[in-house]
């Protein structure tokens, strides 16, 4: 007999950037939530594709894998695509074992009405210039804000 899973979410305007997810019921710590769908194309594949708007090129639903695949959750992708950017989120990503599919986790309770955040910590060749920070700029207004939604190097602490 087939489990009943609940809808734990819901898709709406956010407040923070264009639609959101929303907790459509309260979540408890450690649930799986939803996995991110979409189209698996190559790193080279998603180089060539032109930007899905021009007035804003660095907006895309890639999400690389560590199989060397990207899910393009612009192409038969689901509701997970809509999740946005928080340095302080209540989700995260998880792969499966062989790292082909992927899938979003509570990292504590949430609340119903509550949107969900994930840390997208970018990854992006070269030198993160104060051009580049700005190119990805973070909205998220968390305290733990770090203006960015690149992955930037952690701090060396002195000794």
């Amino acid at each position: 007999m087939p489990r009943h899973t609940p809808k734990w979410y819901e898709v709406r305007p956010s407040c923070l950037h264009g639609k959101g997810v929303f907790a459509a019921c309260d979540i408890p710590a450690e649930t799986c939530i939803i996995e991110y769908r979409g189209r698996r194309i190559t790193p080279e594949e998603a180089d060539e594709m032109p930007a899905s708007r021009p007035d804003d090129p660095n907006h895309t639903f890639f999400f690389s894998l560590s199989n060397g695949k990207i899910i393009d959750g612009g192409q038969r992708g689901n509701a997970a695509r809509w999740i946005n950017h928080s340095c302080s989120p209540n989700c995260e990503a998880r792969e499966n074992e062989s790292g082909s599919r992927l899938y979003i986790y509570s990292l504590r309770d949430i609340a119903e009405g509550e949107e969900l955040y994930f840390d997208y910590a970018l990854q992006i060749e070269g030198r993160k210039t104060k051009k580049l920070r700005e190119q990805y700029r973070c909205l998220c207004g968390s305290p733990d804000c770090r203006g960015t939604m690149l992955a930037l190097p952690k701090k060396r602490s002195r000794s």
